[in-house]
């Protein structure tokens, strides 16, 4: 089974990234591919391989903590790789994972394809498997981000607070402030209180990708 690749993304579509490794390329489904869009060194991934009967497929992930908690996910009734990588898209993986241990319902089917009986599954079969796991405390606070999953759903974080932390990361990878701006000139018209920071950046780098 691959565990993890390194090599050059060649490719994005809406879905996957093309890795090429030594002159194969590799199509991964991961939650943002846009994340890529200017990654010009050689990237890790670390992989899902996932085998049916009628398809090989492969899920990538930039960290480790993404990768075991999907595993996690498809653990669970119901939920399937293509799921499992929606949630991933919708939430941020402390998000997720607080939510689950907090069986906050409500954050939960806010997530795509996620209704109120899966999400019940999700609590019931993860919430104690998660901190086994390692899924617990690192991530609750990542990148020093306190989190407030209340019942009413939210992050605690208003559309202009998750905006903020998105442009951060997008800085991060290289983009100018008036692309970034330009970004949030089209997307503030449809953001909602309830947009994630993940959320955010996946439809900002949608933006900048297609210039």
């Amino acid at each position: 089974m691959i565990d993890f690749l390194r090599g050059l993304v060649v490719h994005l579509e809406s879905e996957y990234i093309v890795m090429d490794v030594r002159d194969t390329g590799y199509r991964v489904f991961t939650p943002n591919p846009y994340a890529f869009a200017k990654k010009e060194e050689p990237v890790i991934i670390y992989i899902h391989h996932h085998v049916r009967e009628d398809a090989i497929l492969l899920f990538g992930f930039e960290t480790r903590e993404e990768q075991t908690l999907f595993r996690k996910l498809l653990e669970v009734s119901g939920i399937g790789p293509r799921v499992a990588l929606g949630i991933l898209s919708g939430g941020r993986p402390d998000a997720v994972i607080a939510a689950i241990q907090q069986e906050n319902i409500a954050f939960l089917t806010k997530l795509p394809g996620i209704g109120k009986k899966t999400a019940q599954r999700m609590i019931l079969d993860l919430k104690d498997k998660l901190i086994g796991a390692g899924l617990d405390g690192g991530l609750l606070t990542a990148a020093g981000v306190a989190l407030d999953l209340s019942s009413s759903g939210s992050t605690g974080q208003g559309a202009g607070t998750a905006w903020q932390e998105a442009r951060e990361a997008l800085a991060a990878l290289g983009y100018t402030a008036a692309e970034l701006d330009r970004a949030w000139n089209g997307l503030q018209t449809s953001v909602t209180a309830e947009e994630t920071v993940d959320s955010l950046m996946k439809r900002a780098l949608q933006q900048l990708f297609k210039g």
